[in-house]
């Protein structure tokens, strides 16, 4: 995979306010985490992710709720609500989810939609955040990203340098392409919205306020610890629902973690790829390096974007050059 635009990190004191430092004075943006989903079990994970984001040249704070823990959750659904509209009103830019896992699903009625497209915060996540990027864009449709979150990708002892570089460039709104190896994918040059994340959190929000009408669409997906079998029974949801023949593509992330049995007898995840393709006449796109994995892109959900292929190659346009 490749990518345009490489910055080298920057080891000046964020909270310095020296004006010789070039990197923190091009970039003088902040970072608020905040756990809206499962419960933080590894505090020191979240500390190092902090210090790895201000190494970047990022503030940060974390919100005081951070650190809760209610049964399997980061706190109550009122203290989960209460710290996403608290992130409204902090003055960092970028509100970042510190983890996945589950529990946005629980809390997205309570959550005030237009005040969060109003506060013009960019909002991150992974995984069961999902549940955020879709709700917004569905509701209001405000853009967000999703991407690394602060315990998954900056808190684990080695941090993938190209994951950074791209969620970097991707704030700093200067990620023009993102390339990336796809030797099976089907013929496509075309333009759409961009829209998707964990296949899991997309069918769960069917036939909700939450799930976004595309029409014309770029839809990308991911999953973890799903049988192929699973992933093609929420395909197969999609199909029937008519949302994948509103799409102008389907472009597959990393589908990891799961375990084939002796009675799939051969059936694997390129047979659900090939039984896709049959029912489904939408161009497929393969290999995004997106998902729960270490290398990791940002991508803006709800933004129009382009998608094409060429010589084993795949090219997803996130902005355009004036």
């Amino acid at each position: 995979m490749s990518k345009h635009n490489p910055h080298a990190s920057c080891s000046h004191d964020p909270a310095s306010q020296d004006s010789e430092c070039e990197h923190c004075h091009r970039d003088p943006k902040g970072v608020y985490l905040f756990s809206p989903s499962s419960a933080v079990a590894d505090p020191a994970a979240l500390d190092l992710a902090r210090q790895r984001l201000q190494e970047l040249g990022f503030r940060t704070a974390v919100d005081r709720s951070a650190l809760e823990v209610h049964e399997r959750f980061a706190g109550t659904d009122k203290q989960r609500v209460a710290a996403v509209h608290r992130a409204l009103k902090q003055k960092h830019e970028i509100v970042m989810a510190t983890r996945g896992g589950y529990g946005l699903n629980r809390i997205l009625h309570q959550i005030d939609w237009q005040a969060v497209a109003d506060s013009g915060k960019v909002f991150i996540g992974h995984s069961d955040f999902t549940a955020f990027n879709l709700a917004l864009f569905a509701q209001t449709g405000a853009i967000s990203f999703t991407g690394p979150s602060a315990i998954p990708d900056f808190g684990q002892k080695t941090l993938d340098d190209l994951t950074a570089d791209l969620f970097m460039e991707s704030m700093r709104e200067e990620l023009e392409v993102l390339s990336f190896e796809s030797p099976d994918s089907d013929p496509v040059d075309a333009r759409g919205t961009l829209w998707g994340g964990n296949l899991a959190m997309v069918v769960s929000l069917l036939g909700t306020p939450y799930f976004p009408h595309v029409e014309g669409g770029i839809l990308f997906l991911e999953d973890v610890g799903e049988h192929p079998y699973r992933i093609e029974r929420m395909l197969t949801q999609l199909l029937h629902a008519g949302v994948l023949a509103r799409q102008k593509a389907i472009v597959l992330g990393r589908f990891t973690e799961f375990r084939l049995a002796a009675h799939d007898n051969g059936y694997t995840l390129d047979s659900v790829i090939r039984w896709l393709r049959s029912l489904c006449k939408v161009p497929v796109v393969t290999g995004l390096p997106y998902g729960h994995v270490k290398l990791k892109a940002t991508l803006p959900v709800g933004a129009q974007a382009g998608i094409a292929t060429e010589d084993g190659m795949a090219y997803l346009l996130l902005r355009e050059h004036h």
